[in-house]
């Protein structure tokens, strides 16, 4: 577990503050941060009401000061030290809370900075919270090149910079349609070949949500939020953007309930968590071997500007059969593997094994939650042969076996990082060449890293209820960096019996209009999982 454990607070003014060296985990993502593509995590979280700016802020600062490890920064050293270290601070340095001005593009600005601004290491602490007030369309205002610009000039007629343009909502969900890229084989962008309709769709047949409207928003937060017009929307959405080097999404969540809980009185103590017991080893069985380089989500039309795209939607969760011995997870897991080979066959890639990196999270989710990055990775493979075939008669074993390994990969203890990564990190030379080391390592094994993320959260286990006026959370969105060699990573969460699906790329391996497509790829898979036994 790499979350902080030390007293948080020095005691008495003059003594210096207290200093923690980075655990494994953290010092790895510093060795290799990238200006082009921060490494943040965001989170969004929907709420029905409106929220009052001095409370919020009161509440927040209680908070985090209820989860004293989280207020860190990262302390200044010469180039020899042995580690980077943590200095705990008392109070945080910076304003956490901010509310910039609503408008109709305020959503998507918020999206934007989101995945271009990292909160600064030596600061405490390393997040933000933005607080967006009445904000645009949920789906349809998809972070863009730059805050308060527009792509491919003035949206005109209800239609978004990105070239969309809106339909009709179908099953309670804003659709739209589109059109302005053109993938490999010049196909137009959303349109598939092969495998059949998902509820009279086309797989693959591109729908956009409703496009965000017109004007640039960016300017300096407003102290005080003016009240809604007639018809206009009452909705906040909270905007929690992490430095993953310090911090992840869990640990993160978990300090936001603790405000919700101040803020509205209400209780917002966790659902109970699976209990995850020790598996019997399973049979062996054929699959690929580590040291085989699993396959890459294949390019798409890349845009011209570093870092990273998103995509957001909502889904129904899916249905299985009651008793089933697979969880959602392994539906996620089997629609995230088959939503890549589908894409791969279309760009032309032959066949390979794919490897899907899995957070596994063991920590309680209760006020004694430890706070830090916390998970531990696992890595799912799949074969070319059980991925090709996916008829209805071959989904139940295809869950099956996928159940079989994620029951036992979670149930196994193993490093954060694996064993290696301990060697990388021991203090026996200054940081500085363990940071050159690493990167040049990391280089070495691209062709051996997994073919993507996917981070299931699962069922949201706060209320994120804030009261009366502002109401409980109807939409918990999260995302997770999607560097390259990966270049793509899938985040879900689920709340009021709804999938909350985030989408994020790497601009160098995909566009908006590959994000859309892949969206409706996943969509279609995800239908298919729902299978009766």
């Amino acid at each position: 577990m790499t979350a902080l454990q030390q007293p948080a607070r020095a005691e008495g003014p003059s003594r210096p503050p207290v200093r923690v060296p980075f655990p494994v985990v953290d010092e790895v993502a510093r060795h290799c941060l990238q200006e082009e593509e921060p490494e943040t995590v965001h989170i969004e979280v929907h709420l029905p009401g409106r929220l009052d700016e001095g409370r919020l802020r009161t509440a927040f600062a209680q908070a985090l000061g209820r989860h004293p490890r989280i207020l860190m920064r990262e302390a200044p050293g010469r180039w020899y030290r042995r580690r980077y270290e943590w200095e705990l601070t008392a109070e945080p340095d910076v304003e956490v809370v901010s509310f910039p001005a609503p408008g109709r593009n305020a959503l998507r600005d918020a999206r934007t900075r989101a995945l271009t601004q990292a909160p600064p290491l030596t600061l405490s602490p390393p997040i933000r919270l933005e607080v967006v007030q009445r904000s645009g369309p949920v789906e349809g205002s998809e972070a863009t090149d730059a805050v308060g610009e527009t792509r491919g000039g003035t949206p005109a007629e209800g239609r978004a910079g990105d070239g969309t343009r809106g339909r009709a909502p179908a099953e309670g969900r804003a659709v739209g349609e589109t059109r302005g890229a053109t993938p490999a084989e010049g196909r137009p962008v959303g349109e598939t070949r092969g495998g059949a309709p998902a509820e009279g769709r086309g797989v693959g047949e591109t729908q956009d949500r409703a496009a965000a409207g017109e004007g640039a928003v960016g300017g300096a937060p407003s102290s005080q939020i003016p009240g809604p017009g007639p018809g206009e929307p009452l909705g906040t959405v909270l905007f929690l953007t992490i430095n993953h080097t310090a911090l992840d999404g869990p640990a993160c969540l978990r300090v936001l309930a603790t405000a919700a809980e101040i803020y509205g009185g209400r209780d917002n103590s966790p659902a109970a968590a699976p209990v995850r017991t020790q598996e019997t080893p399973p049979p062996t069985e054929e699959t690929p071997s580590n040291w085989s380089p699993p396959a890459r989500v294949a390019p798409g039309t890349p845009e011209p500007s570093p870092g990273n795209g998103m995509l957001v939607t909502e889904l129904p969760l899916p249905h299985r059969p009651k008793g089933s011995p697979y969880t959602v997870n392994d539906q996620l897991m089997v629609t995230t593997a088959l939503t890549i080979a589908h894409w791969n066959r279309e760009h032309g890639d032959r066949p390979r094994p794919l490897r899907i990196t899995m957070p596994v999270d063991d920590r309680p989710r209760d006020a004694t939650m430890p706070i830090g990055n916390g998970t531990r990775l696992v890595e799912v493979p799949f074969t070319p042969e059980e991925l090709a075939a996916h008829a209805p008669a071959d989904m139940p074993a295809l869950l099956h076996r996928t159940a079989t390994r994620t029951r036992a990969l979670k149930s196994l203890p193993r490093p954060q990082l694996g064993h290696g990564a301990a060697l990388l990190t021991a203090p026996l030379a200054p940081v500085a060449w363990r940071a050159a080391v690493t990167r040049g390592l990391r280089r070495a094994a691209a062709p051996w890293t997994s073919t993507t993320l996917l981070s299931n959260i699962g069922r949201i286990p706060y209320a994120l209820d804030f009261g009366a006026d502002a109401g409980r959370a109807h939409a918990v969105w999260f995302s997770a960096p999607a560097r390259m060699p990966r270049g793509l990573t899938v985040t879900t969460a689920s709340t009021a019996g709804r999938l909350h699906l985030a989408l994020r790329w790497s601009r160098a391996l995909l566009g908006h209009g590959d994000g859309a497509h892949l969206r409706d790829l996943f969509e279609h898979y995800l239908h298919s999982t729902e299978v009766t036994e």
